[in-house]
């Protein structure tokens, strides 16, 4: 099956069908996610953040934006996710610090939850922005040295890298004072494996989505004269 491949010259003002239905997801994963990561859970002997069952979905969605519109629409992408996120934690504050209305109880239990957002929003900003772009810049380039082949050598690589600098990053960032050296190590390992396996475990719905997607918009991105600069946000 053939597509359009573009190599950096596709139209900019060219609307793309799902792009924006990718990016919606992707964003809202990195929203719901930074939330859930409040509570601290356990599954069998893995111990994480709640928002590690969802997080790794935004990095299935970077794979997909990479590999089938390319680093240029990806790296908007993941600038758009990051203002939201500050977005949301900035507005969480005012809210926190607003006075509670009379005979409304709950200003406790929103502090003791939603209190902690503005630190693990912090931690996820930084975490985000390091390992998305490196998430997106490898998987980009190894596309090239593959020639487009074997699309799960990419995903999967450029996760195991991503994922490595995420996690530690976050985990640190958000809990390091909070919990003990062993618990925060045990998050760590815990958080790895589950986000890398995920991965593995999507790459066949990686694949459908990829093909589906680079079929119906008629375009496989190749970053032959990429700039990767990940703060040259327009051009």
């Amino acid at each position: 099956m053939s597509y359009k491949k573009n190599e950096n010259n596709f139209s900019e003002e060219k609307k793309y069908k799902y792009f924006e239905i990718i990016l919606g997801l992707f964003v809202a994963v990195l929203l719901i996610s930074n939330i859930a990561s409040t509570k601290i859970t356990q599954v069998w002997r893995f111990t994480f953040d709640g928002g590690t069952i969802i997080f790794p979905l935004s990095y299935i969605f970077g794979d997909i934006l990479t590999e089938v519109y390319g680093y240029k629409k990806t790296r908007k992408a993941i600038w758009i996710g990051f203002f939201s996120a500050f977005l949301m934690s900035l507005i969480l504050w005012l809210i926190g610090i607003l006075k509670p209305a009379e005979g409304w109880g709950l200003q406790s239990a929103y502090i003791a939850i939603l209190g902690q957002t503005p630190r693990i929003v912090g931690a996820s900003l930084i975490a985000y922005f390091a390992g998305e772009f490196s998430n997106s810049i490898i998987l980009a380039k190894m596309k090239i040295l593959t020639k487009g082949k074997w699309l799960w050598t990419r995903t999967i690589t450029s996760t195991i890298a991503g994922q490595a600098i995420d996690t530690l990053l976050f985990c640190v960032i958000a809990f390091a004072g909070l919990y003990s050296g062993k618990l925060l190590l045990s998050i760590i390992i815990s958080n790895y494996i589950f986000k890398v396996g995920l991965e593995i475990i999507m790459t066949p719905a990686t694949y459908r989505i990829v093909n589906f997607l680079k079929k119906k918009e008629n375009i496989d991105h190749y970053d032959y004269k990429t700039d990767f600069n990940p703060f040259k946000i327009r051009g």
